[in-house]
């Protein structure tokens, strides 16, 4: 992995995004700055600390970096081991994905008159700087996976809530659901935001 000499691009984002949510804009223009934002964070693969780019050999990992003291956003990092994948799931609230590292794959679905899930447009490959953006109001239930059957991918997703807190739901293809509260994977690890602000190194 790459050696963490950027610390500081993170802490810049989170910045530059509390300023964009303060002036309170329209969805269409918070997904399209926000998403440039993301984009621009994503274009640089050397601020991201180890520890919170590990995968599990049993099931995707999401680690939170910063919890908007506001809970208006929440940044975490996904970390895909090979071959890994998400149930069908929705987040009830906006969201950016942002790849930083290999790539995944995204597939939207729609309901049904008659109430089952179908694809909803081709599936979608993020690639390293790719951002992709999501919202209730505009198609909210996917599938995420890893790309790779060989390697670990990470993306860096935003959400306009604490998502770990989330009420929200996985969904089977004929449309039932189970709501879920996905909480994180780093419960032992410090909030990214405490080393962001060590001094990066030279």
């Amino acid at each position: 992995m790459s050696q963490v000499r950027h610390p500081e691009r993170l802490r810049a984002f989170i910045g530059a995004l509390a300023e964009l949510l303060d002036s309170e804009p329209r969805e269409g223009d918070k997904l399209r700055r926000g998403g440039q934002l993301l984009g621009q964070l994503v274009s640089h693969d050397d601020w991201l600390p180890d520890e919170y780019a590990q995968p599990d050999p049993e099931r995707y990992q999401q680690f939170l970096l910063h919890a908007d003291s506001r809970q208006r956003f929440s940044i975490v990092s996904f970390v895909w081991g090979p071959g890994q994948q998400t149930p069908i799931h929705d987040h009830r609230v906006w969201g950016l994905i942002g790849m930083l590292r290999g790539a995944e794959h995204s597939q939207g679905y729609r309901r049904t008159p008659a109430g089952p899930l179908v694809p909803d447009g081709p599936r979608i490959r993020l690639e390293p700087g790719h951002v992709e953006a999501l919202s209730p109001t505009a198609g909210d239930i996917h599938q995420v996976s890893n790309a790779f059957d060989d390697q670990v991918s990470v993306s860096i997703h935003v959400y306009g809530a604490n998502i770990g807190a989330v009420h929200r739901a996985v969904y089977q293809p004929d449309g039932s659901e189970k709501l879920f509260i996905s909480g994180y994977s780093n419960r032992t690890l410090p909030n990214i935001w405490d080393l962001s602000k060590e001094t990066p190194a030279s």
